[in-house]
């Protein structure tokens, strides 16, 4: 069950680039948690991921040499939620209908969550640096509130400044 859990359903197990492709896997999730409960299930969802995947995580790692895994992807999956917030909040605070999730958001999403996800600023480097299952799941929130900052920059640069 740990092992489902940490590689989300087998995707960490993709050959290539697993917390890519586990970032990538997030994104339906995010659109059915929004269009299912909102922005108040997004957020809740971000909690328990963090919650299960820390607990799955110590249980994968224990023991072993190697604390952060490439197939334990759960970490991607609460930092990708993350980067969905700004999103999903807007839309859920203007009354927007629950099936609206625009592409260019939660694409931006993606894109900056992965950019600081492999960059690394800090305090990302910090957590990654903690060699445990808290940095494993703590790099990627924190990498995830970054590209939440961005996105949240990028919508309101669009929707503010250039009228879009």
């Amino acid at each position: 069950m740990t092992r489902w859990i940490t590689t989300f359903g087998g995707v960490g197990l993709l050959p290539k680039a697993p917390g890519t492709w586990g970032s990538l896997a997030t994104l339906p999730l995010g659109y059915a948690l929004h269009y299912l409960g909102g922005f108040p299930l997004m957020l809740a969802a971000v909690g328990l991921v963090f919650a299960i995947g820390l607990w799955a995580t110590r249980k994968e790692t224990d023991g072993k040499q190697d604390h952060d895994p490439g197939e334990i992807v759960i970490d991607e999956v609460a930092g990708q939620l993350i980067a969905l917030l700004p999103l999903s909040a807007g839309l859920w605070f203007a009354g927007a209908a629950a099936h609206v999730f625009p592409w260019p958001g939660w694409v931006g999403a993606f894109v900056m969550f992965r950019l600081f996800d492999i960059w690394k600023p800090w305090p990302v480097s910090w957590a990654d640096n903690m060699h445990s299952p808290m940095g494993v799941m703590l790099d990627d929130v924190l990498a995830g509130g970054y590209a939440a900052l961005a996105v949240t920059l990028m919508a309101a640069l669009s929707h503010g400044v250039m009228g879009a």
